[in-house]
């Protein structure tokens, strides 16, 4: 278990770092766009990604 945990934890620290490595001007920008957003926006798009993960989780499972 701890390994899978490692193993997703990895995964997410490469996809996170693809966009600023790829375009970090681009990246900037969004993350100064995304930061004028309201927090209820936020976390209906942190929710949403949530459930989308489940269900993308549960489909290949």
């Amino acid at each position: 278990m701890w390994h899978d945990i490692g193993v997703a934890l990895a995964l997410v620290l490469v996809f996170e770092g693809i966009m600023p490595f790829i375009n970090p001007g681009g990246w900037k920008e969004m993350i100064a766009i995304v930061s004028q957003l309201e927090d209820n926006t936020l976390r209906m798009a942190g929710f949403g990604s949530m459930i989308l993960g489940i269900i993308v989780l549960t489909a290949i499972n």
